[in-house]
C-alpha cells in the first residue's frame, strides 16, 4: 500500500466509511504508543531523581529538581518547531524519525545512572535531549487532528492525547518496578533510604538497578520505530503536506529545526541556573527569560529555513493573527500545563514534604532533614494523579462532543481554583509539621481531584479547538497551544523547587489558583458570554 494519501477529505461520508475510517484509525493506534513512550522518556527524570536521592547521589535536592525542569524546558520549547513538522515533513516521516530519537537519551541516561559519581552537567544534556519526547506530543496531535472529522475530533484527539499521557503514569509504574530487576546492564546499587513500588515500601539496604530506568524504554522503541516506519501513512494532500519530498530530506530538516529549538533552550537555561548547577550565575528571571525563548525559537526558525519550507512556515504562522490562537493558548495552558507540571513535579514533592519530619531546632530554626520513617512512599503513591488525569482526558472530550468545549472548561477551571486551595492549605500544615504525614490524605486527595479537572478540561479544549479553527490551521493551533501549554512542565517544578528552598511551598499552589482565575474570565469572555463570536463551541 502507498505510504502518501494524495487525496484526503474525512468529512466526505463516502471516502470516510470506505477507506477513510480504518486508515485513521490504523494511524491513531500507532501513534497512541508511540505518544505514550515520548511522554515517559519526557518526564522519567521524576521518578528517577527520587530514586537518587534514595541512593545517596552527591545532589542538593534543588539541583534534582533542574534536571526536571532542564526537561520540561527542553520539551516544551522543541514543541514549537514540532508544531509544523507535519506539514514539512509529513506524518508517518515525522512519527518514525522523531520516535527513533528517543533511544538517544533512553541509552545514554542507563548508562549514566551506572556510577553515581557521574557528573551533574552529563545528567543535565541527557535531560536536555529527553526534551525530543516533549516535542512529539505537538507533531503528533497536529497528525492526528487531519485524520478525523470534526464530529469525532474531541474523542480523536483526546484518546491520543490522553492514552498517550499515559505514558506518565506507565512510566511511574514501570520505572520502579524495573529498578527491583537484575540490571540490564552494570551492576546493582544499595538503597541508603527507603523506596517503593506500585505494591509496597522496599526498605534501605536492598540492591535496586537504576539504570534499568533508562535501558527499558530502548527496548520498547524499536519495535514501536519499526511500526510507524510501516505501518502510518502521510497525507499529501494540498490541506497538509504537498511538498514534502524524500524521507531522507524530511529527517534532515527535523534534524535542523530541532537543533534550532535545542539551542534556544540549552541558552536560556544557562542564563537562568546558578554557576553550582553549571549555569551563568547571572540569575536572570524565568519570566524573563520564557519568552524570550520562545521568540527566539519562532524568530529563528523563520529566518533560518529556505525554498518551500520557508514559504509553507510562514503560511502556517497566520494563526498568529487570530485572537483565538491566543486565547485558546492561555486556556490550554491552564489544563495541559497544569497536567504535565504536577506529573513531573508531584513523586519530588511527595518525597521531600512527607518523606522528612520538619523540626524547630534549638535555635529557633525549622529544619527539613530529618527522614520520616512514617512517610509515604512517593513511588507508591505518585503515579495515581496522572493515571486518573489520562484516563478522564477521552471522556472530557466525550462530554465537550455533547455539551460544548468552552461550558465543561469552565466547569473544570472553578474546580481547580479550589483544589488548589485545599492541597495549598494542606502543604501548609505538613510542611511547618514534625508529623507530616497525617496531612497526607487530605493533600492526596484534593491532587487526584486537581488532575481529575486538567485531564477533563485537557479534553474539552480539543473540542473547542476543533470547531473555532478550519481544517487547516487547526492542526498548527494544537501545536503551537501545546507547545506552551508544556513550559508547566518546566514552571512548576522550578516555581515549586524554588518555594521549598523558601520553606514555603504552599505559595506555589497559591499562585496556581490566581492563574486558574484569570483563565476562568477569558473562558468566559471568548467563549461563554452573550454575544460571543463562538459561543460555547
Amino acid at each position: 500500500m502507498d505510504k502518501n494519501l494524495t487525496t484526503w477529505n474525512p468529512e466526505d461520508p463516502k471516502q470516510w466509511e470506505s477507506e477513510g475510517k480504518k486508515i485513521a484509525n490504523r494511524n491513531l493506534w500507532i501513534s497512541i504508543p508511540c505518544l505514550l513512550v515520548s511522554f515517559a522518556v519526557w518526564l522519567y527524570w521524576g521518578i528517577i531523581t527520587v530514586q537518587m536521592l534514595n541512593l545517596g547521589f552527591p545532589f542538593e535536592k534543588s539541583e534534582l529538581f533542574s534536571l526536571m525542569a532542564i526537561a520540561g524546558l527542553s520539551g516544551a520549547t522543541l514543541r514549537i518547531p514540532s508544531t509544523f513538522f507535519i506539514r514539512l515533513a509529513g506524518g508517518r516521516n515525522t512519527i518514525f524519525f522523531t520516535t527513533a530519537l528517543l533511544i538517544i537519551p533512553a541509552l545514554g541516561t542507563g548508562i549514566a545512572l551506572q556510577n553515581p559519581n557521574t557528573p551533574l552537567w552529563q545528567f543535565q544534556i541527557l535531560a536536555l535531549l529527553c526534551g525530543f519526547g516533549g516535542g512529539n506530543f505537538a507533531s503528533s496531535m497536529s497528525n492526528i487532528s487531519f485524520f478525523f472529522p470534526k464530529k469525532v475530533q474531541g474523542l480523536s484527539l483526546g484518546l491520543n492525547a490522553g492514552l498517550g499521557n499515559f505514558g506518565v503514569t506507565t512510566m511511574q509504574v514501570l520505572v520502579p518496578l524495573v529498578m527491583t530487576w537484575g540490571a540490564f546492564s552494570g551492576s546493582s546499587m544499595i538503597l541508603k533510604n527507603t523506596s517503593g513500588t506500585l505494591i509496597g515500601k522496599i526498605p534501605a539496604g536492598t540492591e535496586t538497578a537504576i539504570q534499568n530506568a533508562g535501558f527499558v524504554w530502548v527496548a520498547i522503541l524499536i519495535p514501536l520505530v519499526i511500526a510507524a516506519w510501516f505501518g502510518m501513512n502521510n497525507i499529501k494532500a494540498k490541506h497538509v503536506s504537498p511538498n514534502i519530498g524524500s524521507p531522507i530530506k524530511a529527517f534532515g530538516l527535523i534534524t535542523f529545526m530541532l537543533a534550532i529549538g535545542l539551542i534556544t533552550a540549552a541558552s536560556g537555561l544557562w542564563l537562568m541556573l546558578p554557576e553550582g548547577a553549571n549555569g551563568s550565575g547571572f540569575g536572570i528571571s524565568k519570566w524573563i527569560i520564557l519568552p524570550l525563548v520562545i521568540a527566539t525559537t519562532v524568530l529563528l526558525l523563520r529566518a533560518m529555513l529556505q525554498g518551500d519550507a520557508k514559504k509553507n512556515l510562514i503560511h502556517q504562522y497566520e494563526i498568529f493573527k487570530n485572537k483565538d490562537t491566543w486565547a485558546m493558548t492561555v486556556i490550554y495552558t491552564m489544563t495541559f500545563g497544569s497536567f504535565i507540571g504536577f506529573s513531573a513535579a508531584f513523586p519530588l514533592a511527595i518525597k521531600v514534604i512527607f518523606g522528612y519530619s520538619h523540626v524547630m531546632g534549638v535555635d529557633g530554626v525549622l529544619t527539613h532533614d530529618t527522614i520520616n520513617p512514617n512517610g509515604p512512599s512517593a513511588l507508591m503513591f505518585a503515579w495515581m494523579g496522572p493515571f486518573i488525569g489520562a484516563l478522564i482526558r477521552p471522556v472530557g472530550g466525550w462530554i465537550a462532543d455533547k455539551m460544548g468545549g468552552a461550558k465543561v472548561t469552565q466547569i473544570c477551571s472553578i474546580t481547580m481554583v479550589a483544589s488548589a486551595l485545599g492541597v495549598a492549605h494542606y502543604m501548609q500544615l505538613a510542611y511547618a509539621s514534625a508529623t507530616p504525614e497525617q496531612y497526607f490524605i487530605p493533600f492526596f486527595v484534593l491532587f487526584l481531584v486537581l488532575f481529575t479537572a486538567t485531564g477533563v478540561g485537557n479534553g474539552s479544549t480539543f473540542r473547542t479547538i476543533a470547531m473555532v479553527f478550519d481544517k487547516e490551521q487547526a492542526g498548527p493551533v494544537l501545536g503551537w497551544t501545546s507547545a506552551v501549554a508544556a513550559y508547566g512542565a518546566f514552571i512548576i517544578p522550578k516555581v515549586l523547587g524554588e518555594q521549598i528552598k523558601l520553606t514555603t511551598p504552599e505559595v506555589a499552589l497559591y499562585g496556581f489558583a490566581v492563574f486558574y482565575t484569570v483563565c476562568i474570565v477569558i473562558n468566559w469572555w471568548f467563549y461563554l458570554r452573550s454575544g460571543a463570536e463562538h459561543k460555547n463551541p
